[in-house]
């Protein structure tokens, strides 16, 4: 399929497919906080923002599992001791191959969308890319590629 993107180009960008707003979280909040506000979300990871609202880290059901795993006390142990820091992120005008080749490569399935000051716009799941491809599936675009 890559090679037939490359011959025929859809203009999407991380901006037409991202989740916004994003749902964020003080650094200091509490894991138990993190996990109840993910599932009152109903999203698979949370931003970690500081007092400016630019973004410091990323808390995904991995880390919460791994926190878990660790015997953590989750009412006392806090965001920022569990978030990944510094995340791989994208800006809202990077095409969408590129968003989905980022995430391949890194095996992640969560990427914040980031101003160019850092600050969280959306974030785009693995999900939204699924949405996304039965989206295009359901139009007949993916069809159409398969026929070239």
């Amino acid at each position: 399929m890559v090679l037939l993107l490359r011959r025929r180009r859809i203009p999407l960008r991380a901006r037409d497919v991202m989740t916004s707003p994003p749902v964020t979280v003080d650094p200091n909040a509490t894991i138990k906080d993190v996990a109840l506000r993910m599932r009152k979300e109903r999203v698979g990871s949370v931003l970690v923002v500081d007092e400016e609202g630019k973004l410091r880290g990323i808390i995904t059901e991995h880390d919460l599992v791994f926190a878990c795993s660790e015997g953590w006390d989750p009412s006392t142990k806090q965001a920022w001791e569990i978030m990944t820091e510094d995340p791989i992120t994208v800006k809202p005008e990077e095409d969408i191959v590129t968003v989905m080749r980022k995430m391949r490569d890194a095996n992640i399935r969560h990427i914040p969308v980031v101003d160019d000051n850092g600050k969280p716009l959306g974030m785009i799941s693995a999900r939204d890319i699924l949405d996304l491809i039965m989206t295009l599936a359901g139009l007949g675009i993916i069809h159409e590629f398969a026929r070239d």
